[in-house]
């Protein structure tokens, strides 16, 4: 069933406040410059002695989000600080073997002598380089060997702050510990810069620490009680509170303001991580989060106001294409032809010229990723189309990691046929290339027989034959465990959409993130985005969404929501989202039932575009892309730690500083620009149309609202 089947109306009153509130900025402070424009690989840092040093659990360890966060930014990171940014934190064996390169700092180095002290306390630690864009410093700790000390740790987390840890709860241990040796680290390193600095007649050492969630926000609890003078950041990516209650059919957003956070944190049983949380909130010299929506959830959850938002950004270098990333669309859009070909085996009905791919991803969250709403928006879109564009289709992908059995036998030897099929005719082709070639060289134009003999057409008859089948195409390439409890499955049997010869929405889904050895697809996750039209996120919950702004960057149109923090940062810095192929679900302000039309509609408006109008869409997308890049992100990372350095630091001054407006920051809305040769000649005929629906087609042109029917 859809979840939340009630209204999300806010009373007058309460709607106005709370849309002025959300239009308000959380005391951002406004960037006058890119990040680029530090760029100086730490030379002012060191001669001003300022050190930084960014700490989060996924650094060097891929779990989840954050880890995309800390990774992408660590290129522009590296590129401000240079060797005065230095990351930290747990070392997995598992990952740190392909992720790290093992090196010793050089002698004389702070870091290196607050290291060797460490050691010599029993403590394991590794440091070296990040195998990633920037190869930032890093230091990573065995928590294993400090295990020891576990109940110490809790002792003076509960004499000083009254936070009981339960024994049981072996994730908050293993931050509890992390948190200590972390703290006890930058204790140490302060001793030791104070020492370095006064030997080479340096300034005072300035230190800013960066805590990325409550994991990391241990150490930062650590250092505000012992008193340690080293300026804090911390940022949430989205509240724990949020995310349980999120998950358990509450009307979230409507009753931020109602909620007894401390009961409904106990009830859920992670009182002792909320408190964790919401103490490094509060002991934080600057707090940011990662988008308004985000902010507004920290206030009411946590209690605090963010002091900055900082926007998650992307390494744009990585996905930028220039000028190729439409022919990029239609190679990776060919792969997905042949995926298609294989699963939908004897049912091939619908011309795949005319066929659209619409894809959902990320981690199985049914109604906080809007899942729920996307498949009964599919299921009007079905109905929609077979009425108005019945010789259109759209294959729409989920895909999201879920237990499994293994490959679906249908869907595996779907793709053996197809395969042989394929293998069949490219033998057929060269045999009767060759006969051609001997009768034309005898002088003799050559008979449709004497090239097609019957002992061809007898092979591919049998391949034929061999993709008749009697069931319909199966909607999910995976035996999934327990299917009849799957929450995609039950919706997707609720809208009956079983991939009848009838439904203009096919179903695929695939429960297993995409690779480049997947036998079905064979193609990365990021080579499947290029080749598909539109990515449909309608998140419920999601505090920034790194999805749609990857679809961005690869000049994707997506759907996003006014309750991810994506689709108030596009709302907040594009005049019109929709003419840049950023179309905005309202989950907020209206209820279900007309936010799942909103969406229908959406997509069935993006249905009836040509291709040449979504070529010109898609150039659009990608102009946004500097938009999403950390070099013009990251400079709200730099103002929050020079905000921090200046609450403890009070004589410090940024020079390089300047603020003011972003002009860069602020798309307007397209306008249409006559081409040349139609300007200065008006008696030339409007231009033939006669093959512009070219995939390969990267026109440019800006005739793009009419052409978009947009008004």
């Amino acid at each position: 069933m859809l979840r939340r089947q009630m209204s999300y109306r806010f009373e007058d009153q309460d709607a106005s406040s709370m849309a002025v509130r959300m239009n308000r900025r959380f005391s951002r402070v406004e960037s006058g410059a890119d990040l680029k424009d530090y760029f100086d690989r730490g030379d002012i840092a060191s001669r001003e002695n300022r050190w930084n040093f960014e700490v989060a659990w996924e650094v060097a360890n891929k779990v989840g989000g954050i880890y995309t966060v800390i990774r992408s930014k660590a290129y522009v990171s590296t590129e401000e600080m240079g060797e005065q940014l230095c990351m930290m934190g747990p070392y997995k064996e598992a990952c740190a073997r392909t992720e790290m390169e093992e090196m010793e700092f050089p002698r004389g180095n702070p870091l290196l002598d607050a290291v060797n002290t460490m050691r010599s306390r029993g403590y394991k630690i590794h440091t070296g380089r990040w195998l990633v864009d920037g190869n930032p410093q890093l230091i990573l700790f065995d928590i294993g060997s400090a295990a020891w000390k576990l109940d110490q740790f809790k002792s003076e987390m509960w004499d000083k702050c009254h936070i009981g840890i339960p024994h049981m709860d072996i994730e908050t241990n293993d931050a509890i510990i992390l948190g200590f040796m972390i703290a006890e680290f930058l204790e140490e390193f302060r001793n030791c810069a104070d020492g370095y600095s006064q030997r080479n007649d340096l300034s005072a050492p300035r230190i800013v620490a960066h805590f990325h969630e409550w994991q990391a926000g241990v150490a930062l609890i650590v250092l505000r009680t012992r008193q340690i003078e080293i300026a804090t950041v911390f940022t949430t990516h989205a509240t724990l509170l949020g995310r349980y209650l999120c998950a358990g059919n509450t009307d979230f957003y409507n009753n931020l303001d109602k909620f007894a956070v401390d009961e409904e944190a106990g009830k859920r049983q992670i009182y002792h991580r909320y408190c964790l949380e919401r103490g490094a909130t509060h002991l934080a010299h600057v707090f940011t989060t990662v988008s308004e929506i985000t902010g507004y959830e920290a206030e009411h959850l946590l209690k605090r106001k963010p002091d900055i938002i900082t926007p998650n950004g992307l390494n744009v270098k990585k996905f930028s294409a220039i000028h190729e990333f439409q022919n990029l669309h239609a190679v990776a859009k060919e792969k997905i032809n042949e995926f298609v070909r294989g699963h939908f085996y004897g049912h091939m009905d619908f011309d795949l010229d005319k066929t659209l791919y619409f894809f959902i991803a990320g981690r199985y969250e049914f109604g906080n990723k809007g899942a729920d709403i996307f498949i009964e928006s599919l299921a009007r879109l079905n109905a929609m189309l077979k009425h108005e564009r019945p010789d259109t289709t759209v294959v729409a992908f989920l895909i999201f990691p879920t237990k499994t059995n293994n490959f679906n036998v249908d869907s595996l030897r779907g793709h053996a046929v197809i395969k042989q099929l394929r293998d069949t005719i490219t033998n057929v082709q060269q045999a009767v290339g060759k006969r051609m070639f001997d009768t034309c060289v005898k002088g003799h134009i050559p008979s449709p027989d004497e090239l097609l003999q019957k002992d061809d057409l007898v092979k591919i008859k049998r391949c034929m034959f061999a993709m008749q089948r009697d069931t319909m195409p199966p909607v999910t390439t995976h035996n999934v465990s327990d299917d009849w409890n799957d929450p995609v499955l039950s919706a997707i049997r609720r809208c009956n959409l079983f991939n009848s010869v009838h439904d203009r929405v096919k179903m695929v889904f695939h429960p297993e993130f995409l690779t480049s050895t997947n036998p079905l697809f064979g193609i990365d996750y990021e080579e499947f985005v290029r080749g598909c039209h539109l990515g449909v996120f309608p998140s419920y919950y999601e505090p920034w969404g790194y999805t749609p702004a990857e679809c961005t960057v690869m000049g994707i149109p997506s759907v996003t929501t006014n309750l991810s923090g994506f689709g108030c940062f596009m709302q907040e810095h594009i005049s019109d989202p929709k003419s840049y192929g950023i179309y905005i679900v309202d989950r907020r302000y209206i209820g279900l039932e007309n936010s799942v039309q909103q969406l229908s509609s959406f997509m069935m408006e993006f249905s009836r575009l040509n291709r040449r109008q979504r070529i010109i869409q898609r150039n659009r997308t990608e102009r946004l892309s500097d938009l999403l890049d950390w070099r013009t992100l990251g400079i709200y990372y730099r103002q929050a730690r020079v905000k921090a350095l200046q609450a403890v630091y009070p004589d410090y001054v940024d020079e390089t500083s300047t603020y003011g407006s972003r002009s860069n920051l602020l798309f307007s809305r397209p306008q249409s620009e006559p081409s040349s040769p139609t300007s200065s000649r008006h008696t030339t005929p409007a231009p033939s149309v006669h093959g512009s629906d070219d995939e390969e087609d990267s026109v440019d042109e800006e005739t793009e609202l009419k052409e978009l029917g947009i008004k």
